[in-house]
């Protein structure tokens, strides 16, 4: 049986365009890495993690004011067992006051200590690389809320003497502000925490 020779069929269109070989993904963008490196940024750091880092930057502070306050400690203690020694031997009932000019002083020369070394621990780490020690081992770093970088020096020192002046009270803050979770030494600064 002779076979008929097939009649031409027209090509029907698709909807869909099919591909070119010239098709590639176009490359992202300065401004759409930027953007995605913000919105990783942006992501507040957790608050466990946030006080385990207070808590170690708090050991080292604790352990440069103990060790400024040792050696002056018996001078101080001997000092105050000198004057209830004389109100003793008076034989009258009198007030004695444990801070007088010599402890006052003491005293003093303990917090210059700390508050010189909290701005060479704190404050100018925290202002050049948004770190401290300790939240450098705990992986969170402090950014100005408007510019996603680290504080200026005076932001940074403001935000550690907020702190200082606050402390627990005004860190629990954190736990209703949302969605950035910043504390009052944060919000005083114009910064948050990040992961």
């Amino acid at each position: 049986m002779p076979v008929a020779p097939a009649a031409p069929v027209a090509a029907v269109p698709s909807a869909t365009p099919a591909p070119t070989a010239h098709a590639t993904p176009r490359p992202a963008t300065g401004r759409a890495v930027f953007e995605r490196m913000a919105e990783r940024a942006v992501r507040p750091a957790g608050l466990a993690r946030r006080a385990a880092a207070r808590f170690l930057d708090s050991l080292v502070l604790a352990a440069v004011a103990a060790g400024v306050a040792l050696p002056l400690l018996p001078e101080a203690t001997a000092h105050i067992q000198a004057k209830v020694d004389a109100a003793r031997v008076s034989g009258r009932t009198t007030t004695v006051w444990l801070v007088d000019g010599t402890i006052a002083g003491r005293l003093a020369l303990v917090l210059g200590a700390v508050l010189v070394f909290g701005v060479l621990y704190e404050a100018l780490p925290t202002a050049r690389w948004g770190r401290t020690p300790g939240k450098k081992l705990l992986g969170v770093r402090v950014l100005a809320a408007a510019t996603l970088r680290p504080p200026g020096f005076g932001a940074a020192l403001r935000r550690w003497l907020v702190y200082a002046l606050l402390g627990l009270p005004g860190a629990l803050w954190a736990l209703a502000d949302r969605p950035r979770r910043r504390a009052l030494h944060d919000r005083a600064a114009g910064t948050y925490v990040a992961r």
